[in-house]
């Protein structure tokens, strides 16, 4: 990218001005960019105002190499970006046959006819260029605005997201830019000031590779950045040094998440999965099919919250229950043997605790919760008490869980840094 070059973001639609929806686009916008190492040098957010929206795509055109906007693509009457880029570059709506095609074939793949709400999706700015929507209605398009690349493209993350490698491609004709090579892990159960003091205490870290974090939940995402690609080796000594000191606790690279992680492993051994949930209501097991190819490594998922319906499907203790309550080693312990028993399945987690915001005592607090993991012959369990709200206390429980069943498979440490250190 030279020095000259600029990139700005608009960002438009009356729902990220009431904040009835979070403006996650523009994170990912950036982050593309910064794989090719480019950054936005500005962002502006408008609602579906005319006079507002030529303002700002005036202003930014005049200023910037590269002009990114977000949203008004679609086929309501609050849609504008196509109708005022085409004033702004002196021009008129038109049909375009590429575009008319795509908008067809879109609603014959899901069995309707194309109607006129629908083909408003056609018309765009004589002079441009279409960017393809793999996944859309609406397509994307770029033209020039006072020296300055404008590239449209639609506001439902899920086609933005496909449509990415596209925009990056016109933005890089404009600016120039190299990809940079960034190494992204995927870690969990360690947090940013661990590694970050491990890091401080290994000799010699190259000054030429940058480490950076992205906190996430459950997942905390490093990035090894190196400016090109000489600098790689350096970059790769880095890696081997992370994975010596934490590799335990590194999942994998890029967008991997925990549940891909373990389908890998248990596709690798040949072995199944089954889940027995309380507290986590099916989180676990949801984390798992959410992934493709859940159906060759996962049998089955229980939710057993009453105790009644723990005896019922699991086989757990009645007399376990009244001595030891459902938030016990031994009831955990007998939902695990239970699952593994019924399902057939090859290894499981069962999990028992209390979620919050009431339900604890002195002994048992909000928070507590009882993990079981491993196969009949081999069952490991542990107690652990998560703070926070029920949201982030089910989530980590059942990432926490994932984990542990990945641990076992792999032979890692049986006492990970999140046990240790007795928080997630």
């Amino acid at each position: 990218m030279t020095a000259k070059s600029r990139i700005s973001l608009l960002m438009t639609g009356n729902e990220l001005m009431s904040g009835d929806t979070v403006d996650s686009n523009s994170a990912l916008i950036a982050r593309a960019l910064a794989e090719s190492n480019l950054q936005p040098d500005m962002k502006i957010t408008t609602g579906d105002d005319r006079d507002l929206l030529h303002e700002s795509i005036a202003q930014l055109c005049k200023s910037s190499d590269v002009l990114i906007v977000n949203g008004g693509l679609g086929p309501t009457a609050d849609d504008l970006t196509a109708e005022i880029l085409a004033e702004l570059a002196g021009t008129e709506l038109h049909e375009h046959p590429g575009a008319r095609e795509h908008v067809e074939t879109w609603c014959q793949r899901r069995g309707i006819e194309a109607n006129q709400s629908n083909l408003k999706q056609a018309f765009v700015p004589r002079g441009a260029t279409l960017v393809e929507n793999p996944v859309g209605s609406a397509v994307g398009f770029a033209i020039d605005i006072y020296r300055c690349r404008v590239i449209a493209t639609p506001g439902v993350p899920s086609e933005l997201k496909a449509m990415l490698p596209s925009v990056l491609e016109r933005t890089r004709e404009r600016t120039g830019g190299e990809t940079a090579p960034i190494l992204r892990l995927q870690t969990f159960g360690i947090g940013e000031s661990t590694i970050q003091q491990r890091v401080n205490q290994m000799p010699d870290w190259p000054m030429e590779v940058e480490l950076g974090f992205r906190a996430g939940m459950p997942q905390l995402e490093l990035k090894l950045r190196v400016e090109s690609e000489h600098q790689i080796p350096a970059q790769q000594a880095c890696l081997e040094r992370l994975t010596e000191s934490f590799g335990d606790h590194i999942i994998g690279t890029g967008d991997a998440t925990l549940a891909q992680a373990l389908q890998q492993v248990l596709r690798d051994q040949g072995k199944t999965l089954v889940t027995a949930e309380s507290c986590t209501g099916g989180t676990i097991a949801s984390m798992m099919t959410r992934e493709a190819g859940s159906s060759a490594v996962f049998h089955a998922g229980y939710v057993t919250y009453a105790n009644h319906v723990k005896t019922a499907l699991l086989g757990v203790s009645e007399a376990d229950l009244e001595e030891h309550g459902a938030v016990s080693e031994p009831v955990v312990r007998q939902m695990l043997l239970g699952a593994l028993d019924r399902s057939g399945a090859d290894i499981g987690v069962a999990v028992s605790g209390i979620a919050g915001p009431d339900g604890g005592t002195d002994d048992k607090p909000v928070g507590t919760v009882w993990l079981a993991w491993g196969t009949t012959d081999e069952v490991r369990t542990r107690k652990v008490v998560i703070p926070g709200s029920r949201q982030l206390f089910q989530t980590l429980v059942s990432a926490a869980g994932l984990d542990l069943v990945r641990r076992q498979l792999l032979g890692l440490p049986r006492e990970p840094h999140y046990f240790a250190r007795q928080a997630l």
